[in-house]
């Protein structure tokens, strides 16, 4: 397994004039009261830990008196345009609970805890610089993954609902190991699918705490899926395995589990399965995607250095010259998922190794 460097820095790409265009014109650029900048102003923080007393990287965050009361009323508001109409009558029943600033990783998020004190119940949104390949992440997520997405963007600001599940990490090592043999089967398929999702679609940096995994009762046992839940490394690195969560070492458990559960055949067809489910998926969107990815074409969210590097390494794969033509990373997803719909079923698997 190698042990995959992701770059330690990766820029923000603004978002220019076409992607606000085709976020308009899905209800995604919306007017907030609040920008990113806005939280920045807080007086002082303190270090938030988990239940075992371990450091989160989460600080809470707190305002001058005069600040706070705008802010929460500017939050509360964000979350009635998140989940609602942006009708305002709820504003009374609802409370900020906390405000955490995340100092690890490069979005640097805001968490919002919204309560409603009616019945106790509480829920998280996340406010973030809106960086170009970000926003292409979430998009790209909510069309060809099984889960629908829920973001807003205005001028540099991006909202997030919050994504629930158990992070991938503290599953691996709290969880894993107390599953019973036919749960550990339907993880590894999971994983196995999940993996060729973030491939295809170029979604990169799937270590075990960029995902979740999602418990789901059913009526005579547990259903488990995953959920990637950070959007950064969307068609940025050069590195091919950078898009290939088995060759991370912090997936090396999940990359054991597979291999121990299934042979070849059945890895094989667990991945022509999710190809099938994508080209599905892609004619689904067609009009949409083709947009999207329109943008992506003509847009800079990497450098010449890693496009040239992927789409040598693509090539590799495919043996299409085609990619080798490509001059952006838009154009190298657009030709990818183009290599998929016309050819889902004979693309040569890559091996859990």
């Amino acid at each position: 397994m190698d042990d995959l460097k992701i770059s330690k820095k990766k820029p923000s790409f603004p978002i220019k004039t076409k992607l606000h265009e085709y976020l308009t014109e899905y209800n995604r650029n919306i007017k907030i009261p609040i920008f990113y900048d806005d939280l920045l102003r807080f007086q002082g923080s303190i270090v938030v830990y988990d239940k075992e007393d371990n450091d989160t990287l989460w600080i809470r965050v707190y305002y001058n008196e005069y600040e706070r009361q705008e802010i929460e009323l500017s939050l509360k508001k964000v979350y009635t345009i998140l989940h609602s109409d942006g009708n305002e009558n709820t504003l009374p029943f609802l409370s900020v609970d906390a405000i955490d600033y995340c100092t690890f990783g490069n979005s640097k998020p805001f968490r919002i805890k919204i309560r409603n004190i009616l019945n106790d119940n509480y829920t998280y949104f996340y406010i973030k610089t809106a960086d170009a390949s970000r926003v292409y992440g979430l998009e790209l997520e909510h069309m060809l993954s099984p889960y629908n997405l829920n973001f807003l963007v205005y001028k540099d600001t991006l909202i997030e609902e919050h994504i629930a599940g158990i992070p991938g990490d503290e599953f691996i090592k709290n969880h894993l190991p107390k599953c019973d043999k036919l749960e550990k089967s339907q993880i590894a398929k999971e994983f196995v699918k999940f993996n060729e999702r973030c491939m295809i679609r170029l979604l990169g940096d799937m270590r075990s705490y960029n995902y979740v995994i999602v418990p789901t009762h059913d009526f005579d046992h547990v259903v488990y899926k995953i959920r990637a839940i950070d959007f950064d490394q969307q068609s940025y690195e050069g590195k091919f395995n950078v898009y290939r969560p088995q060759f991370f070492k912090e997936n090396l458990k999940m990359v054991e589990l597979v291999s121990e559960t299934f042979q070849k055949l059945s890895i094989d067809q667990y991945k022509i399965e999710e190809r099938s489910i994508l080209v599905k998926r892609l004619k689904s969107f067609h009009g949409r995607i083709d947009e999207l990815i329109d943008c992506m074409v003509e847009d800079v969210i990497s450098n010449p250095e890693n496009i040239d590097l992927l789409k040598g390494k693509i090539f590799d794969y495919t043996l299409d010259a085609e990619f080798m033509k490509c001059t952006s990373m838009g154009q190298i997803l657009k030709k990818s998922l183009e290599f998929l719909t016309q050819n889902y079923e004979n693309i040569n698997p890559i091996n859990f190794k």
